[in-house]
């Protein structure tokens, strides 16, 4: 199993990637209050609470591990540790933004328009 199968869903590889990004029912967006439908689109929620989920535990482990093994976790490592989920969740839908955000698009010149 590869790791983009583990990250964002089974039936995905590196070779079907263009599958991941925005398709025809995929919603896009091209202004900031369009991106909140974007980030809680069912199926891109999924993957980013998923990535989340996998880098917040490892990012949990490799900075407040010890301290809660060792009872040493006061309300504030919890906070921290709750915190640091957060920050793969933001990076990640931060991803899905930038992959379907459409540009609109110059308004175009006549064509006899002089050059």
């Amino acid at each position: 199993m590869e790791i983009i199968e583990v990250l964002i869903g089974p039936g995905t590889s590196t070779s079907a990637m263009p599958e991941t990004a925005p398709s025809r029912g995929s919603p896009i967006w091209t202004k900031w209050h369009e991106a909140f439908r974007v980030i809680a689109y069912p199926p891109y929620l999924k993957r980013t609470v998923r990535i989340a989920l996998i880098f917040g535990s490892l990012l949990f482990a490799i900075n407040h591990l010890d301290e809660v093994v060792l009872g040493h976790a006061t309300a504030a490592v919890w906070i921290k540790g709750a915190l640091t989920f957060l920050v793969p969740f933001c990076v990640s839908n931060l991803g899905v933004l930038v992959a379907s955000r459409r540009r609109p698009e110059p308004a175009r010149q006549e064509a006899d328009a002089p050059r």
